[in-house]
């Protein structure tokens, strides 16, 4: 079996690389997938638009989500998740340059299942992105179907 993907909703490049960086740094093994914004993101989900020819079955082992994105926001992203029968338990991580207060409290409200905000210095970022990649693809145990 081979190891599922990571759906990345991230409109920022930097963050982009920061990110393949800190899991190449961690020896996750899982395809990054990276869409640059939400109406993406639901598109991929849901295989639909240019992805249509996915296999909507075959859903990423993880989604990391920014909050603040182009087209659909990723609010918005979160609350078609958990909506649909067939995604309502995908594990959702926030991942947001984002200190609000509103943000945090309207993420976990959606569902969310953990809200990180983006260390702004790299090592630290780096760590940041370890650590998720290591509870959520290593020590959190899935529930089936």
């Amino acid at each position: 079996m081979t190891d599922k993907d990571i759906l990345l909703v991230e409109d920022n490049p930097d963050d982009v690389e920061l990110t393949r960086i800190a899991f190449d740094e961690a020896k996750v093994a899982n395809n990054l997938v990276v869409v640059r914004d939400g109406a993406e993101a639901l598109d991929y989900l849901f295989a639909r638009g240019a992805h249509a020819d996915r296999d909507p079955a075959d859903l990423p082992s993880i989604v990391l989500l920014d909050l603040n994105l182009p087209r659909v926001d990723g609010r918005e992203v979160l609350q078609a998740i958990r909506e649909d029968p067939r995604t309502r338990s995908l594990p959702v991580v926030v991942l947001t340059t984002s200190t609000e207060p509103f943000d945090l409290e309207s993420a976990y409200a959606l569902g969310v299942n953990s809200y990180i905000q983006k260390p702004v210095d790299f090592e630290r970022f780096v760590w940041a992105v370890k650590q998720v990649g290591l509870y959520w693809l290593v020590l959190n145990q899935p529930r089936d179907g």
